[in-house]
């Protein structure tokens, strides 16, 4: 399995200049190849290839007053810019073949785009030294901070700038088998909601952080603040970061959630199932907010890529399954029910369920779990909502590249 290891960067004020001046010529070369390619295309000529642009767009581009500069970062960030957009050509026409979801034509990239990357294969001899830092050809070794050790050695590497003018590492490697966690014995389904994140078929109820809610206060000051500044002045510029660092701390603290509350359903339960819920379309309501908050998307994600590297069964069912509709002791369809009603009566065999402890059953049995109803809540009995610890990770040293 490939999974991806970010860490944090914290280059020094010329580091920072050379890995600006990487981005804005590997944004060239990206755009000046766009360019080409959709002039050939207006022209009804065939695609130029990649080996072609290369020698047009690099080699003899350097060789001009215009481009001169490409020369002072490493050609391998500039050939890597090539390799991108090409992936985004065959991206676009796999999804209009039905190969993969459709996605958008490629566009021209920005200076004042949100991410910035360039990236740097083993040709460009980059390295980590073995005093922790990452040595990157024309700008210099780069502080690192290691949060984990690297299962295996990276053959490239991604540096890339975010919103909040924040750095990072990102190593893409070849993960060995995990060892098969030991049998867990219990098969759970999980029911994800707005009130409570997500409730569990066995009553447990994990109540919603709501990060982005809590956070409100603090983003409605920066954002006034960012309003009130003059348009191109450095102070706007310096409350656009503000901003942008308020939201990436709620999107920090929302992913480590997800994480902590995925692994320990995935190492305590054999199985897991999920609905297949429709994020998109209740990103169109009123609820959107509150849907965006929770990142129902991103959490399940994580749930079926861990149940995958840990040997557990993962089962995602169909989004018009009537989990709501049903009842989970006599399996019954009792008819639709509005939102409100976090309560009902089966009018067949009389049973009381709590709506949400009531749909994550019948997640699970649609899924084909072995669950009953033993400990979820059959009746008015109150279960309370346990929390669970955080846990912590070692400084270590990281593997050479």
């Amino acid at each position: 399995m490939q999974l991806r290891y970010s860490f944090r960067l914290y280059p020094s004020a010329g580091q920072r200049e050379s890995l600006a001046r990487a981005f804005g010529c590997a944004r060239v070369v990206y755009n000046d190849a766009l360019r080409a390619r959709e002039t050939a295309r207006t022209a009804g000529l065939a695609f130029p290839k990649i080996g072609g642009l290369s020698k047009l767009l690099i080699t003899e581009a350097k060789k001009t007053p215009q481009r001169a500069w490409l020369a002072d970062v490493s050609a391998v960030v500039l050939q890597q810019s090539l390799r991108d957009l090409d992936a985004a050509y065959r991206n676009f026409f796999d999804g209009l073949k039905g190969k993969r979801p459709r996605m958008g034509a490629p566009r021209y990239k920005s200076k004042r785009d949100s991410r910035q990357s360039v990236r740097f294969t083993a040709n460009a001899r980059w390295a980590i030294t073995p005093g922790g830092k990452l040595r990157l050809p024309k700008i210099g070794d780069i502080a690192v901070r290691w949060s984990r050790r690297l299962p295996s050695t990276p053959a490239t590497v991604t540096v890339v700038k975010d919103s909040a003018g924040r750095y990072f590492a990102s190593f893409v490697v070849e993960t060995r088998p995990e060892p098969v966690l030991a049998q867990a014995g219990r098969e759970i389904g999980v029911d994800l909601g707005l009130t409570h994140f997500a409730v569990l078929s066995d009553g447990t109820k994990i109540a919603s952080p709501r990060f982005l809610r809590r956070a409100e206060k603090r983003l409605k000051k920066t954002q006034r603040d960012l309003s009130r500044t003059q348009r191109g002045s450095r102070n706007r510029a310096k409350a656009r970061v503000k901003v942008a660092r308020a939201h990436a701390r709620v999107a920090d603290a929302r992913r480590e959630f997800h994480h902590q509350l995925s692994t320990g359903l995935i190492r305590e339960n054999q199985a897991v199932a999920v609905e297949d819920l429709a994020v998109r379309g209740l990103a169109r309501t009123r609820l959107a907010k509150s849907v965006h908050d929770a990142g129902w998307s991103a959490f399940v994600a994580m749930l079926e890529y861990k149940a995958a590297r840990y040997g557990r069964m993962f089962v995602r069912i169909g989004r018009f399954e009537p989990t709501s509709q049903v009842c989970s002791v006599c399996g019954v369809k009792d008819g639709p029910k509005p939102l409100a009603v976090r309560e009902w009566t089966c009018t067949a065999c009389g049973s009381t369920h709590d709506r949400d402890v009531n749909a994550a059953v019948n997640v699970a049995k649609a899924a084909g779990l072995v669950v009953s109803a033993r400990g979820a809540r059959v009746g008015p009995a109150p279960v309370p909502a346990p929390r669970g610890e955080a846990g912590t990770h070692p400084t270590l040293t990281p593997t050479g590249a």
